[in-house]
């Protein structure tokens, strides 16, 4: 069987094809040079491919989708370089199981396989059956180190990964593909259409959250309008080491994320939206003001950036998109403490809160109506703890905001979804930026 293998520089994912094809010897340039391209593998009179190969060393990915003849993806291997540059890890997988040439591609009745790996050797295999009964199974994939790595093949020497999936008995005969290359492109140009290499979540406009009159919606409710934000009260780190984690998960580990930040006693805000809406047991339009967001403010210089806080177990290198880190929860709750004060801290609260003690130095249950709800103090060192109210269990992403010299200004918990900016009243456009809730979020599709 002969194969013909072809270079382009991206993917474009409606129209299934290839984006401003190149020739190996640019693809090689690229390659050598960490920049995103992808091999497309084709059968003579077949119109889908067999396999696109997606490749972006300076993101550590390469990505492997396999076609049917109807030209629907039935295989879906994200791999991962990470420290030995010799093997790649398989990092997540997804297969498709179409129970006919009708099923239309990605639909949500087709069953399904997800395999995903870690390099300690953990790993998750779900299987997601339709039909008859239904239901999901997760399971450990119980695999072989050969079969969680897979050795890095050089350029041009990579083999047809997807030559089993069709069925093909003897190794196939590589041809390049006839290549007319358009005019020299620029990685800045590449459509919105085509694939992008995985991105972790991207933290939204968090700005304007603590920005009275700005207008967002939550998806539901189609317009709420930021109003003042509510100073709840304050924090003394003087350790200089914040911690952001759960009290009751955490509490004999440490803290899951802590940030730098200078010394010192720190304000307390909410960030809150008023919106109408219809109330079915009132039966009329109720006015309502809820909080989205809490804030530790270090500085009032607006943040011009907004980064994730990582755990120290958290690999960048491995995250599929829209993955978040952060701190988990099972009791939605959080809080904000002295990272050099967590043991005291945490055993107060737990004397306090759990244990019930009548009375106690150093506890104090949070009367307000804030999401607040206990504080406690050490009194050798100074430093303190704030509990809050999560609106679930979960996975929190603890956002950091920077000055434009890179100084942190601020430390941001969303408590429910980011909101969709909506543009100004003037009709100023506004970029509209979604971010993911407390839950990971898998590869998009295309």
């Amino acid at each position: 069987m002969v194969v013909e293998v072809g270079y382009a520089q991206a993917w474009d994912l409606e129209a299934r094809a290839p984006w401003r094809p190149i020739s190996a010897e640019k693809a090689r340039e690229r390659d050598a040079a960490g920049l995103s391209y992808v091999v497309v593998y084709r059968e003579t009179g077949r119109e889908a491919p067999l396999e696109v190969r997606l490749v972006s060393w300076r993101d550590h990915y390469v990505g492997l989708w396999v076609y049917d003849a109807q030209g629907r993806r039935t295989y879906d291997l994200d791999m991962r370089l990470l420290d030995d540059p010799s093997r790649l890890l398989r990092r997540c997988s997804v297969g498709w199981y179409y129970t006919g040439p009708e099923m239309a591609e990605f639909d949500k009745a087709c069953p399904r396989i997800t395999v995903d790996l870690l390099p300690d050797g953990r790993g998750r295999r779900t299987e997601e059956r339709q039909g008859q009964g239904g239901g999901s199974s997760v399971t450990s994939p119980g695999l072989r180190d050969d079969e969680r790595w897979m050795d890095r093949p050089a350029f041009g020497e990579w083999p047809l990964l997807s030559a089993q999936v069709h069925g093909l008995m003897e190794p196939p005969v590589f041809e390049a593909a006839e290549v007319v290359e358009a005019a020299e492109p620029g990685d800045g140009d590449v459509p919105a259409t085509c694939w992008r290499p995985p991105c972790p979540a991207q933290p939204g406009p968090i700005n304007e959250l603590f920005r009275p009159g700005a207008r967002v919606t939550d998806g539901y409710h189609p317009e709420m309008t930021v109003v003042e934000p509510r100073r709840v009260g304050t924090l003394r780190v003087p350790s200089g080491l914040l911690a952001v984690s759960d009290p009751d998960v955490d509490r004999g580990d440490g803290p899951h994320i802590t940030v730098p930040v200078p010394p010192g006693e720190y304000a307390l805000d909410e960030a809150r939206v008023r919106f109408s809406h219809q109330c079915e047991w009132r039966n009329a339009e109720v006015t309502t003001t809820e909080t989205t967001a809490i804030r530790l403010l270090i500085s009032e210089t607006p943040a011009a950036t907004w980064e994730m806080a990582l755990g120290p177990d958290d690999d960048p290198r491995l995250f599929i998109e829209q993955q978040i880190a952060g701190f988990g929860t099972d009791s939605a709750t959080g809080c904000f403490a002295d990272a050099g004060a967590w043991e005291p801290l945490v055993a107060l609260f737990e004397r306090g809160l759990i244990q019930g003690e009548p009375d106690l130095d150093g506890y104090e249950d949070i009367d307000d109506d804030s999401l607040f709800m206990q504080r406690t103090w050490d009194g050798a060192s100074g430093g303190e703890l704030m509990t809050f109210a999560t609106t679930g269990d979960g996975t929190y992403p603890v956002w950091v905001g920077r000055s434009g010299a890179g100084e942190v200004t601020g430390v941001v918990v969303l408590v429910e979804a980011m909101p969709e900016l909506l543009p100004e009243q003037d009709g100023t456009p506004t970029a509209a930026v979604v971010q993911a809730g407390p839950e990971s979020v898998g590869a998009s599709s295309g």
